[in-house]
């Protein structure tokens, strides 16, 4: 079994990448729903959140833990790497393969207070963006937005038109999802930023990490998805309509 686990629905892009890759697997999903969004929390309540979810997985069998959250990512992976005793593999914003593509030496990356604010991102802009300049947005009330399922509304559309813009007008040609929530708001980003702006997320190169890592203890099958919330929230219509 792998074990995946997101503040909310925004983990369910990244679920759906795992599928796609692992369809042999048995996929756990667990969004904390009850505790939505991580972003605004203290660290060390993150860190709480992330050991109990990611232990309570471990301990029915997950032989994998997927940290599909940014700020969890940021905030929890090195706490949980030295109290599991199984593999974990997180997210991060796609400042390096954004960097390989701009052709204007100018990237934007859209994400949440909590993921743009401490020492890892800014070693991630370090090690990888170079010469490129790197415009950071933070996105306030957005996840909420999604969380609430207003996914095309008019509030969500004023709140990605209100942070994309500027990336795009100061040059940015390749915008970075650095929150799983955003790529359920794909479609809004990529009509604002126009056809010559590229929309990066990075839920298949997460997806081929995990192949990577269980590379010699992949199993043969049948795969199945189980999704649970934390607040009892039915999960399985909305990612139905993720993989259509």
């Amino acid at each position: 079994m792998i074990g995946v686990f997101d503040s909310g629905i925004g983990g369910l892009t990244v679920l759906a990448d795992l599928e796609r890759e692992l369809p042999a697997e048995r996929l756990v999903y667990v969004a904390d729903q009850a505790h939505a969004p991580y972003g605004d929390r203290p660290a060390r309540e993150v860190v709480e959140r992330s050991l109990t979810i990611a232990r309570g997985l471990v301990d029915e069998g997950a032989r994998l833990i997927v940290v599909a959250c940014n700020t969890a990512t940021i905030a929890a992976i090195g706490a949980l790497r030295l109290d599991l005793a199984v593999p974990v593999v997180g997210v991060e914003p796609a400042v390096k393969p954004a960097a390989a593509r701009t052709r204007s030496r100018v990237i934007g990356v859209l994400a949440t207070a909590g993921s743009l604010d401490g020492a890892k991102f800014r070693g991630l802009v370090a090690d990888h963006a170079g010469d490129v300049r790197v415009l950071t947005q933070p996105c306030p009330g957005l996840v909420e937005q999604i969380e609430a399922g207003d996914l095309d509304g008019p509030a969500t559309r004023a709140l990605v038109e209100q942070f994309t813009r500027p990336l795009v007008d100061a040059g940015a040609d390749v915008l970075v999802l650095g929150c799983t929530h955003y790529p359920l708001v794909r479609d809004l980003i990529e009509a604002v930023a126009g056809p010559g702006v590229l929309v990066i997320d990075p839920g298949a190169a997460i997806a081929r990490r995990v192949r990577e890592v269980l590379a010699g203890d992949l199993r043969p099958g049948p795969g199945s998805v189980e999704l649970r919330s934390t607040a009892g929230c039915d999960l399985d219509g909305l990612y139905r309509s993720l993989k259509r």
